[in-house]
């Protein structure tokens, strides 16, 4: 079952109202300790660099830089197993993520997209390629 972390429960004015906060807090980009995605952003980026350094459509390199225009579509919770718990398994979220090649004249090229499961255990992130899933809801195809 895939939930969105948008949907996950929590009403868009709470959700507004948090973004508002962290913005004005010192350290505004950090998860609270009991946060299950706490983390989840860093790994994110992560994955963005990865997928600059290693993917096909990022190949062509302008000023040191691959791709651009990378923008998350969308982060689903996923269901966590009886098998994955028993491995420590604490968060599981699905997510897909485009941008654009470059042109040896620093113009945007090819588009591409990748996907990725990113499961916590132990409060450690790791990331495995997942298939394609819908780019709103985060849904299988």
């Amino acid at each position: 079952m895939i939930r969105s972390l948008a949907a996950a429960g929590r009403p868009p004015l709470f959700l507004a109202a948090l973004l508002l906060l962290a913005a004005c807090t010192p350290g505004g980009g950090k998860s609270a300790p009991a946060d299950p995605n706490a983390g989840l952003d860093a790994q994110i980026l992560t994955w963005r660099t990865a997928l600059e350094d290693g993917h096909p459509v990022c190949r062509t390199k302008v000023a040191g830089h691959g791709c651009d225009g990378f923008q998350v579509m969308c982060k689903a919770m996923q269901e966590i197993t009886p098998d994955e718990t028993a491995k420590g398994v604490t968060a599981q979220v699905i997510a897909a993520i485009t941008f654009n090649g470059r042109n040896p004249d620093g113009s945007s090229g090819k588009a591409g997209s990748a996907f990725a499961v990113f499961s916590k255990a132990g409060g450690q992130w790791t990331r495995a390629e997942a298939m394609p899933v819908n780019m709103n809801t985060c849904a299988p195809l």
